[in-house]
């Protein structure tokens, strides 16, 4: 049979004695934890502004007017009129070519002509005495047809010399190629003392900046979406703010418009091309360039704006913190719109009053009674500012009655 062995009696004294101080030390941190004073939050109450529909696309700007300067007529460039890289006006001269040859093509079309209409003179005064001698039996029939003929022959003769006085002409004026419209002119291709002709490639490129076009793609869906509910003939300039985001992120200083919408759909893509047009009085833009083109309704909804800062996720999705009317810290599954400066869009799980945790989220959990300061947001910048009716240093620890 077992036998129990008894302890020593100075050792039971022992382990009853740490069982007594453990007891005391778990009653003493319970005691301290329910003294400890509620932690500190900053809330804001969630206000609703007017919000519009947004859409951002990626977009590339190109010049309104381009053209490439080429030769239209054979020889040396003799005169360069312009600075590479510098705006130009409307007919200002860009190229000379050598005219010498076409001012003697010229000249010997002028004495062709001055030839042509002399033999038509003559031609018309042998016809004249020709129907006069006909009746008379001096001339046969056979020559006074002869005659007809010559006067004809002139007259067609004159014509032809006429069209080349013309083309002399306008060859000479291919010598001087001027800017067809204002812009900025870019690198030349050949520089004076160059043999150009139809055959070579372009001189140089003239561009318009001002304004400048924004293109742009939608897919087929948005594009039915639209017209079926706002019809194909709308007036789409009036229900929409259209700006630019520049690739370093700064927002574009002018707002633009619609100008072109493309009449079929990119088989391949799925997508339907639009073009918008901007002022470009600076200068700013330049072809080639990739921006963000911000569409945003003009029809505005009144929604709950809160700072991104104050959003968490988890796998529920995005949520945020919330202090009801007996302080308590609740979670909130909220869905999110567009992104408006530091602050978030929600179109689901708030409304207008509700007190969401701004500052202090790291002390908190669900459950939780927080002592809470009520405060406003600057959505333009962020910053956190105490409310106008709350003085300096003064808390509102009492949400409820803060809103009241």
């Amino acid at each position: 049979m077992w036998k129990l062995k008894t302890l020593p009696l100075q050792t039971a004294s022992v382990l009853f004695g740490l069982v007594l101080l453990s007891g005391c030390s778990d009653n003493q941190q319970s005691a301290q934890q329910r003294q400890m004073p509620a932690p500190s939050v900053s809330v804001i109450s969630v206000n609703e502004e007017p919000v519009g529909q947004y859409s951002e696309f990626v977009a590339r700007t190109e010049a309104s007017e381009a053209v490439s300067l080429r030769a239209r007529v054979e020889g040396f460039i003799e005169k360069r009129g312009f600075i590479e890289g510098e705006t130009v006006q409307k007919d200002q001269l860009l190229f000379l070519i050598d005219q010498a040859p076409f001012k003697a093509t010229l000249s010997q079309a002028k004495a062709n002509l001055s030839s042509a209409q002399a033999e038509e003179i003559r031609a018309k005064a042998d016809l004249k005495r020709g129907k006069e001698l006909f009746p008379q039996g001096h001339i046969s029939k056979s020559d006074l047809d002869k005659l007809i003929s010559m006067e004809a022959q002139a007259k067609a003769n004159v014509e032809a010399a006429k069209a080349q006085l013309e083309t002399a002409r306008i060859n000479l004026s291919y010598t001087e190629i001027r800017a067809p419209f204002s812009g900025r002119v870019g690198k030349a291709t050949y520089s004076v003392g160059n043999l150009v002709g139809p055959s070579s490639p372009a001189l140089a490129e003239l561009i318009k900046l001002d304004p400048m076009y924004v293109n742009f793609q939608i897919n087929e869906k948005e594009l039915i979406s639209y017209q079926q509910t706002h019809g194909r003939d709308g007036d789409t300039n009036s229900e929409f703010d259209l700006s630019l985001k520049l690739p370093n992120g700064s927002t574009y200083p002018e707002p633009g418009t619609f100008d072109f919408a493309d009449i079929k759909v990119d088989e391949t893509t799925g997508t339907v091309n639009l073009r918008a047009t901007f002022p470009n009085p600076d200068k700013l833009l330049l072809p080639g360039l990739y921006v963000t083109l911000m569409v945003d309704s003009t029809k505005k909804e009144n929604m709950p704006l809160i700072p991104q800062a104050s959003v968490q996720e988890n796998q529920q999705g995005r949520f945020v913190l919330i202090v009801n009317q007996e302080n308590k810290v609740e979670t909130r599954i909220i869905q999110t719109g567009r992104r408006i400066g530091p602050m978030w869009v929600v179109t689901s799980g708030l409304q207008a009053g509700d007190k969401i945790i701004v500052a202090g989220l790291q002390k908190v959990r669900p459950g939780v009674i927080v002592n809470p300061t009520l405060k406003v947001i600057n959505t333009t910048t962020g910053t956190l500012s105490a409310p106008q009716h709350v003085k300096a240093g003064e808390k509102t620890s009492d949400v409820s009655s803060e809103a009241q």
